[in-house]
């Protein structure tokens, strides 16, 4: 009896261990493919509040606290890092920072953002543009570009 009951136990124990495994395969993996604000490597901020970075992203915001100008690169609307973006980092729907750009084209007071084609695309203009900011995927991320923190 007592031996089953030993045999059970490490049945257990080695589950245990291999659901931790699992666990943090995953967790990695989400880690990796998680979004991230970027930045160009001159701007010398690292952290932001949401809504600061809401602001930027919505075009409202056009200068860094240092008054040097924000440039700001997005994917197309139908992209799934673009949604994703806005969704877990913005706190909006994609179709609100649609709305918003064009709004500001119809007034003639802002202008939309710029657009690019690719997460690799973003990256080098992130990179060679001086007070840029966007996003990318953690995994594509390199030391060209910085991760800007969010509160």
């Amino acid at each position: 009896m007592a031996a089953r009951f030993i045999d059970h136990w490490w049945c257990c124990v080695l589950l245990l261990f291999i659901l931790i495994g699992l666990s943090h395969d995953i967790n990695a993996e989400e880690t990796s493919h998680s979004v991230e604000a970027i930045v160009h490597p001159a701007v010398n901020f690292q952290q932001l509040s949401r809504n600061s970075l809401r602001a930027i992203f919505g075009m409202r915001q056009r200068a860094w606290p240092d008054g040097s100008p924000i440039r700001v690169f997005v994917l197309p609307d139908d992209a799934q890092l673009h949604n994703r973006f806005a969704k877990e980092k913005l706190n909006i729907f994609p179709y609100q920072l649609r709305s918003a750009w064009d709004r500001l084209i119809f007034t003639g007071t802002g202008q939309a953002p710029f657009l690019v084609n690719s997460e690799e695309e973003m990256r080098a203009r992130v990179a060679s543009t001086p007070g840029a900011i966007g996003y990318l995927k953690r995994v594509n991320i390199d030391d060209s570009v910085q991760i800007l923190n969010i509160e």
